[in-house]
């Protein structure tokens, strides 16, 4: 019996590429490319008025008409589905309009596989497997733009108990980017303790989010450095292709130790880190992605007193990670990507009083 393949559409400026894409998507026998344009008006005009139905698009960032920003905007708002940003990640501009995107909709973001490149098969590899991922996404979920909050834990939920949290570690993998946007959107600018993050992104995209990430929330967001001594107010992202870890003399710590389940920088490097270190001293955030990275690790952190959450089904792109981790019984509490913030300034009021109250 024949399989239903993924539709998929395409849009990209350039025609050579356009080619190479519908040449190698369809390379794939899960998938099945049923259309190609050549800007954002067009996918736009493809989707809204076609008798095809795309399951996802995959859509490039600088085109004639419609750029992929404003075409991701305007198709979320009318046909919501799963839309891939797709791009050579050539500029500052690219990195920024790819982030724009993902906070206006789009699900992920992978580098354009490019001929006779050195990392060709690896890029292809990402894009193939992005598309038959996201298009399970059958509804593309968009989360409240609440700023600040403090939304009350679900009822009956006993508060923490831990020592005062020093350390908050944060992973994620797909879908990840615009939920951490919302959480460090949340948090004041004058939070009172350190944030280390773990983001799996395609390599390339680190500097662009990082930038978007500290232009669009109220923190100061950085490429974590060895040695370096994590401050109040900020976040610390792995580099690409280090793990990050917290030492218990208070200094972060950039590691090239083999790959955990295949990832380099990994979830479970750093919260096995903030385990040992930290214990009840330090919470662990386990967000949207594929897999179980970090899921048996933020069950460590709570069995040595630390405060863990994990995202909710409803409001992640993948569950695979968080699930894995309530599986395990591993998350202090399941929640919501907008009530994630407002969760971790309770816990951290408990240590810093409302006496010094928050800036917003």
């Amino acid at each position: 019996m024949p399989i239903d393949k993924i539709k998929v559409l395409v849009a990209d400026d350039s025609q050579v590429t356009r080619m190479l894409l519908v040449q190698l998507l369809n390379s794939d026998p899960c998938i099945q490319v049923i259309g190609a344009v050549n800007d954002g008006q067009a996918a736009l005009d493809f989707i809204t008025g076609g008798t095809h139905f795309p399951d996802v698009v995959v859509m490039d960032i600088h085109m004639p008409h419609l750029d992929g920003f404003e075409a991701t905007r305007r198709i979320m708002e009318t046909h919501p589905l799963p839309i891939v940003i797709c791009t050579a990640t050539a500029s500052p501009r690219d990195l920024e309009v790819t982030f724009r995107s993902m906070e206006a909709g789009a699900v992920a973001c992978v580098a354009k596989p490019v001929a006779l490149g050195a990392d060709f098969e690896q890029r292809l590899h990402n894009l193939l497997q992005t598309v038959r991922l996201m298009s399970e996404v059958k509804v593309v979920r968009r989360w409240s733009r609440a700023r600040g909050t403090t939304a009350a834990l679900p009822a009956n939920d006993a508060v923490h108990r831990g020592t005062g949290i020093k350390l908050i570690g944060i992973g994620a993998s797909t879908g990840g980017p615009p939920v951490l946007q919302i959480i460090l959107s949340g948090l004041p600018k004058d939070f009172p303790v350190p944030l280390l993050i773990v983001q799996h992104i395609a390599p390339g995209f680190l500097p662009g989010m990082v930038e978007w990430l500290s232009q669009t929330t109220g923190l100061r967001v950085h490429i974590a450095a060895h040695g370096a001594t994590p401050l109040p107010g900020h976040a610390y992202v792995a580099p690409d292709d280090f793990h990050l870890a917290a030492d218990p003399r208070g200094y972060l710590v950039l590691s090239r130790e083999a790959a955990e389940g295949g990832l380099r920088p990994a979830v479970s490097y750093l919260f096995r880190s903030l385990a040992e270190a930290y214990g009840a001293g330090a919470a662990g955030v386990l967000l949207t992605g594929m897999g179980k990275d970090g899921a048996a690790e933020l069950k460590d952190m709570k069995g040595q007193g630390a405060y863990t959450i994990a995202q909710d089904r409803e409001s992640s792109i993948v569950h695979g990670m968080p699930g894995a981790a309530i599986e395990l019984g591993a998350a202090t509490h399941v929640l919501p990507a907008d009530r994630i913030a407002g969760a971790l300034i309770m816990q951290v009021r408990r240590r810093f009083p409302p006496a010094g109250e928050f800036e917003t």
